[in-house]
């Protein structure tokens, strides 16, 4: 396969682009930063965020590979929190997404698009099933323009024939995924900070998510890729996650338990647009993909701690 990935310098985007070659494949990147965990992908730098017109051979008159196969869209600005602070980022969102529908209308190419589990809101009725979803329930600018995303890949493949697959992700963790200069993810950032045996802050007692090891993120995408190319699936919108729920205490315990210290935990309220309960139904990755995830958290935990504690001795 040639397939393009957007947001290819992001965490879900190397580990797919470094599976995909190692499979055989060929990746053409497209990100607005560099790469810092490999060089293995070639990528162009681009920002999708900007209006755009010609989409014939590529997005703003820049040439992209002839004979692609899909594209993979994962570009987009994802902190929840960050998003309420800067609502005008979750319009750049929906223009990214706009942007890369109208090249793969015009390129005749399938899609798969990154969506959230923060589409389904807060849910305390726990309703996870993919046809159920309540978008009145929507908490945040960011779940709000994941939803528009959907909504216009909807749209195209009414009108235009597209194909494409929809992934709900949930909490995706594990390696090139610890740069919190560039942007704060709390199982790294926890990670470091127990480790350094600094206090940490857990916004949420109660709160209780589904926590996906990158390999099994991977592992879905991998499997629907392939079978969108080759035709067996189209148009689904699919939950991938881990199927289980556990709380931020939990996940700062775990990570304590691996560094072997005793986390210095205050608990403070969840924050404004925030999730405060999601565990994935993931029957349909089951049935379509034939999906298996196999890393629960502690286990995804103590691989995370290992790999972000080499990364970092190894770049001081």
């Amino acid at each position: 396969m040639r397939i393009l990935i957007t947001g290819s310098s992001g965490q879900i985007g190397t580990n797919l682009g470094l599976h995909l070659q190692a499979q055989g494949h060929y990746v053409f990147g497209i990100d607005k930063r560099q790469n810092t965990w490999t060089t293995e992908i070639e990528t162009l730098l681009q920002d999708l965020s900007t209006p755009q017109r010609s989409f014939q051979h590529g997005i703003g008159h820049v040439e992209y590979p002839s004979n692609l196969d899909a594209v993979v869209h994962f570009a987009a600005h994802a902190k929840v929190h960050e998003l309420v602070e800067q609502p005008d980022r979750a319009l750049e969102n929906i223009t990214m997404t706009f942007n890369v529908l109208e090249f793969c209308r015009q390129n005749n190419l399938p899609l798969i698009f990154s969506s959230s589990r923060e589409v389904y809101g807060d849910i305390h009725r726990y309703i996870t099933e993919e046809s159920y979803a309540d978008f009145a329930f929507t908490e945040s600018p960011y779940s709000a323009s994941k939803i528009s995303g959907e909504a216009l890949i909807y749209s195209y493949a009414q009108c235009y024939g597209l194909r494409y697959l929809v992934f709900r992700f949930s909490n995706v963790y594990g390696r090139y995924d610890n740069d919190l200069e560039r942007m704060e993810r709390v199982i790294p950032l926890f990670i470091r900070k127990i480790g350094n045996r600094e206090p940490i802050t857990v916004y949420g007692k109660d709160k209780v998510l589904d926590f996906t090891y990158i390999d099994d993120c991977v592992s879905g995408v991998a499997r629907g890729l392939e079978r969108l190319v080759n035709g067996e699936i189209k148009n689904h919108t699919i939950n991938l996650a881990f199927g289980q729920g556990n709380s931020l205490v939990n996940m700062a315990k775990f990570i304590g338990e691996a560094l072997g210290v005793e986390p210095n935990m205050t608990i403070e309220p969840a924050r404004v647009g925030e999730v405060t309960h999601y565990v994935a139904n993931i029957g349909k990755a089951r049935a379509l993909l034939d999906y298996q995830p196999t890393t629960s958290l502690r286990d995804g935990l103590r691989k995370a701690v290992e790999w972000s504690t080499n990364w970092w001795e190894s770049n001081q």
